[in-house]
């Protein structure tokens, strides 16, 4: 009982509040982790409230109609009409749709086949192709479903009169689908090679962005400021150790992914390693931005997560792209990783050439640019 008086008397409300004025003197000056402190919640309000859907719809969709004909223009039709379809090429050649399939510039390609109407009326029940990217099983699952749904009910018009016999099948053909690239829908397969951009991307820019806070720490900023070596050549000495971490990083992740999880490898991994030079160097030279915002490895530890956190749910990654909205989706084709995670799946599952993953390519060089010149006018900046 003495022991807790003595304590109140010791105790002063006065102090309390002098160290709680001080706490908030400084809150009030590192403005950046205040920013930190309001943005990541309502980033992950808006994200999750917004832009993660797990039953996408409006997906990118090819037909090949070898037979064209009335049946045919209804089937394309009822795809139309749904909300999990979106028609974005109508071709009489397969092997076009399929390009676009395996480019990924379409998730569906949906093909009428030849003597679809001559089958259908004489009773003999046609095959009506559906081919899916099956390289992340969950995107399409829903729209899958729906399609044997259309089935059923997309010549109900069309067949009546001397045909009627034939609705009563139900339905009165027969849906082939073909999931290409992952056809036993192995969640490793998707899961895997996304984790290589991932781990990158987390790794490669929280190793650089403390790359000058580190200096300014340890207090040998100041010797850095004092070489002779130029911006540019600062920059390149940062960065060039960490590419070659990232590299025995890749190497270490895609091994585990073919001895141990059994992924696929059908791509060139000299293509999958030149473009991994690009994307390290991407993340490496906007954490080195970051490093030359930041004023302690605190402030760069939380910028890396805020940039991070947006990564990892608007690239497709965690979830489906397509199912997101067109500003989510818009922010994503922004990120590095969300067009990695193209370039890796579509070497590894569908063996994309370089010409084939140009599309996705460009933008990460493009990427890469632009963070290492922001990098560069930022450093001038801090030697002034």
């Amino acid at each position: 009982m003495s022991a807790i008086l003595r304590f109140f008397r010791r105790f002063s409300a006065a102090r309390v509040g002098a160290v709680l004025m001080k706490e908030f003197i400084q809150m009030r000056r590192d403005r950046l982790t205040f920013a930190m402190i309001i943005g990541i919640p309502v980033v992950q309000l808006f994200i999750f409230g917004y832009a993660i859907n797990l039953n996408p719809r409006h997906l990118p969709t090819a037909i090949a109609i070898d037979d064209p004909g009335i049946f045919a223009r209804s089937l394309t039709a009822s795809l139309r009409t749904s909300d999990y379809f979106q028609i974005v090429k109508a071709t009489n050649s397969p092997g076009e749709a399929r390009r676009l399939l395996d480019e990924g510039d379409v998730t569906f390609v949906v093909e009428i086949p030849e003597n679809f109407t001559r089958d259908l009326v004489r009773g003999a029940e046609p095959q009506l192709l559906v081919e899916t990217d099956a390289t992340d099983p969950g995107a399409s699952s829903y729209a899958l479903a729906a399609i044997n749904q259309l089935a059923t009910s997309a010549l109900a018009r069309d067949l009546s009169g001397p045909l009627a016999m034939r609705s009563a099948t139900n339905p009165p053909f027969d849906v082939v689908v073909h999931r290409l690239y992952n056809p036993e829908s192995i969640t490793q397969y998707n899961v895997v090679p996304g984790l290589l951009g991932v781990i990158l991307t987390m790794t490669m820019v929280l190793i650089t962005s403390m790359a000058l806070t580190r200096e300014r720490e340890r207090g040998t900023y100041e010797n850095l400021l004092s070489m002779p070596a130029t911006p540019l050549e600062v920059m390149i000495g940062k960065i060039v150790p960490y590419i070659l971490v990232g590299y025995i990083q890749a190497t270490l992740i895609l091994a585990a992914a073919r001895w141990v999880f059994g992924v696929p490898m059908l791509g060139s991994l000299t293509l999958l390693s030149l473009t991994l030079a690009v994307f390290i160097a991407a993340n490496l030279g906007l954490g080195y931005t970051f490093s030359t915002i930041a004023q302690n490895q605190m402030q760069a530890m939380q910028m890396t997560f805020f940039y991070f956190l947006p990564s990892i749910l608007l690239s497709g990654f965690m979830f489906p792209f397509d199912g997101m909205p067109a500003w989510a989706r818009v922010i994503g084709e922004i990120l590095p990783l969300t067009h990695f995670l193209r370039i890796v799946r579509g070497i590894l599952l569908k063996g994309n050439t370089a010409l084939e993953i140009w599309p996705n390519l460009w933008p990460l060089l493009l990427f890469m640019a632009a963070t290492g010149a922001v990098a560069l006018a930022r450093f001038r900046r801090t030697l002034d």
